[in-house]
């Protein structure tokens, strides 16, 4: 490449052939068909080899092509355009009196990319983000199109799919009436003798966060719609201050706390959309487990947190609702989802990674498929009912793998 491209963090350089930012649906097609070898980079906010090309491939990113964001009132749907991302997407859904279901705590990352990897916001009535689409476009590997919708047979792994069957040009997402949210942060809530099923759907959505420096949760985030019952969240005491996620950080970009209503896109998100929430100064696991499991492997996590704390930032827990998109990490279950923002320092980081995965090993915990994580390939495959079912519609879109790289090549191995 002419010029050096890296990921948000900074911890992957693409080693591609070229960057290209096609201007224009034809042109991108006519590239991709050309091409031997392509990844699309989204926003790049993945924080492993997921978007690595190769030396003889292709990096494209979508950046450059026209932001489409088309609301169909009647319908209650939007058409949003491959490179857009969810800030733009959800600031043109509310001009319109919609809402999505829900966001993820960033804004800043791109739609297609969101729900290629699983990406979810929180909410034990929430699926992930992936779980509004109902329809995606799709060019393939000789620069056609193709459109599948949720009538059709292939659509449960058409949408998180790892990137591995073309590029995404245009998804169509479900949408509802627009609605207000307000934030209550707590502080101090136990881990001894917690009720996570009743703390979890105490709210439209729920995050606890600590550093594992100490058992319990240093804060607990609460968003309330305000067409739904105030909280009732007995177990610990209400902020004094506003808070960020991770300790001793300015809450300056922050979404608005203290129960000030406001636009749904203003409150879903933990950041807001017109602040920068990070350097990029770190990385990111987090593992997706069945929410039966929950208070078991928080404990497990309390037994490792000599380990885990000395090179964490801050740990996320957020509920997810089942989805039925065949490589999601909440396909076919409800969720709890364990995120973990670390240092940035892969050789401090990685060790632990694999500690804490040992840890997690009982109860079948799928990681991110954006974060850093070392599960084996064969045991991710085994932790995937509908793995068959992908490999052979990857097959059929991508008969040659252009789109495989050695990341999706690993997963999909028979």
């Amino acid at each position: 490449m002419t010029e050096t491209v890296t990921n948000w963090a900074g911890n992957i350089t693409y080693t591609a052939r070229a960057l290209q930012r096609p201007h224009s649906l034809t042109a991108l097609a006519a590239l991709v068909a050309d091409s031997a070898k392509v990844r699309v980079l989204g926003s790049g906010h993945s924080f492993n080899a997921i978007a690595e090309p190769g030396a003889d491939g292709v990096l494209l990113s979508l950046a450059a092509l026209p932001a489409e964001v088309d609301v169909d009132s009647s319908a209650r749907t939007v058409r949003v355009g491959g490179g857009v991302r969810y800030a733009e997407l959800a600031r043109r859904v509310d001009g319109h009196g919609f809402a999505l279901p829900n966001m993820a705590s960033l804004p800043h990352i791109s739609v297609a990319g969101s729900v290629a990897t699983g990406t979810h916001g929180s909410g034990v009535g929430n699926g992930s983000l992936a779980s509004a689409v109902r329809e995606v476009e799709i060019v393939t590997a000789d620069g056609s199109t193709v459109v599948i919708g949720r009538a059709d047979q292939r659509f449960g792994g058409a949408v998180t799919s790892l990137g591995a069957l073309g590029v995404v040009t245009a998804l169509t997402l479900d949408l509802e009436p627009a609605f207000e949210v307000e934030q209550h942060v707590f502080t101090e809530l136990p881990l001894a003798g917690l009720d996570f099923e009743t703390v979890a759907a105490t709210a439209y959505s729920v995050s606890l966060f600590t550093d594992w420096r100490a058992p319990g949760f240093r804060q607990v985030w609460l968003k309330r719609r305000t067409d739904q019952p105030l909280p009732d969240f007995p177990w610990a005491a209400p902020a004094v201050e506003k808070m960020h996620p991770v300790p001793g950080m300015p809450a300056v970009n922050c979404t608005e706390q203290f129960g000030v209503a406001g636009p749904w896109h203003e409150r879903l998100p933990h950041f807001r959309a017109e602040f920068t929430p990070s350097s990029g100064a770190e990385l990111q696991s987090e593992y997706l487990l069945p929410r039966r499991y929950a208070v078991d492997a928080l404990d497990a996590l309390d037994s490792v947190r000599d380990v885990v704390a000395p090179v964490l930032q801050t740990c996320e827990v957020r509920t997810v609702a089942a989805d039925e998109q065949w490589l999601s990490p909440s396909y076919g279950r409800d969720t709890v989802a364990l995120h973990f923002t670390w240092i940035e320092d892969t050789a401090e980081v990685l060790p632990v990674v694999r500690r804490l995965e040992e840890a997690l090993d009982a109860f079948d915990a799928r990681p991110h498929w954006g974060k850093v994580f070392t599960v084996p390939a064969d045991v991710l495959r085994s932790r995937y009912p509908r793995l068959g079912d992908f490999r052979e519609l990857a097959r059929t879109l991508d008969p040659e793998g252009k789109f495989a790289n050695t990341f999706v090549r690993d997963i999909l191995a028979d």
